[in-house]
């Protein structure tokens, strides 16, 4: 049971684990491994997360042997999606420009940084127009 796309909120924990998963299929101990420099997280640690994240349906587990192997069931752009909407929600009464003036007004966005996002609004304007 997959979560709805706009509601998948993660901790900074449970994203460090799902950037392991979204490279592959993973066990527990594939994914202490790859945290352990960053995180040094303990096997048991590693578990329970990823049975939390299973049962909110973020992560399927299938049995290789004596071990569980996790696999995500969600996409990072999903994830990304849900949570910035989340802030937008909560920090900018639902106002995604007011998020962008912010990014700008505290020096976040350079100039040429602006380019770029003017060219995916353009993009997108373009994608849009040839599905109508």
């Amino acid at each position: 049971m997959a979560p709805e796309s706009d509601d998948i909120a993660l901790s900074e924990l449970q994203l460090d684990v799902m950037r392991v998963l979204w490279r592959g299929e993973a066990s527990v101990a594939d994914v202490a491994a790859a945290l352990a420099e960053s995180r040094g997280l303990a096997h048991t640690t590693v578990a329970t997360v990823l049975t939390r994240l299973a049962k909110r349906g973020v992560v399927a587990a299938r049995r290789d042997g004596r071990q569980l192997v996790y696999r995500a069931t969600v996409s990072e752009p999903q994830v990304r999606r849900s949570m910035v909407g989340d802030l937008i929600q909560s920090l900018f009464k639902g106002d995604p420009r007011a998020l962008l003036a912010h990014l700008v007004s505290e020096k976040d966005v350079a100039p040429g940084d602006l380019a770029k996002v003017q060219a995916l609004l353009a993009a997108d304007e373009g994608r849009k127009g040839k599905k109508r």
